[in-house]
């Protein structure tokens, strides 16, 4: 299986980078090899805006089939749903960790990150 993780660097021991869509690099591994088959320095990170769905994007044509990260926006999540990918948060630790712990079963299936609750941003009163 194909998992792409966000990371700071471009290696099996670099800290996940808590951020999806502008992470320093997308890694792709191969689940049963553990090694690193694709992906690399993110382009979209420094984007103006639009960097998660092209980061998302990017996923899909490198073939992965679950993403695990820290944390995901909506628009993001949209596309990794639309294109089949399974999205686990809560990675942390190196890449290593987060294969470890995924392989545990200890990250959480999720939907978008709602960035008015991450924000301090109020929502509607009712």
């Amino acid at each position: 299986m194909k998992i792409a993780i966000s990371a700071m660097d471009d290696s099996m021991d670099a800290a996940v980078d808590p951020r999806f869509g502008r992470c320093a690099c997308l890694l792709v591994i191969d689940s049963e090899s553990e090694t690193v088959v694709g992906g690399g320095r993110n382009q979209f990170a420094s984007s103006a805006g639009g960097a998660g769905t092209r980061t998302a994007q990017w996923a899909l044509e490198l073939g992965a089939e679950v993403v695990l990260t820290g944390q995901v926006g909506p628009k993001a999540h949209d596309v990794l749903r639309a294109g089949k990918v399974r999205c686990l948060t809560g990675a942390c630790g190196s890449v290593r960790e987060a294969l470890a712990a995924f392989a545990r079963g200890e990250l959480r299936e999720s939907g978008p990150t709602n960035p008015a609750r991450h924000s301090g941003a109020q929502g509607p009163r009712g």
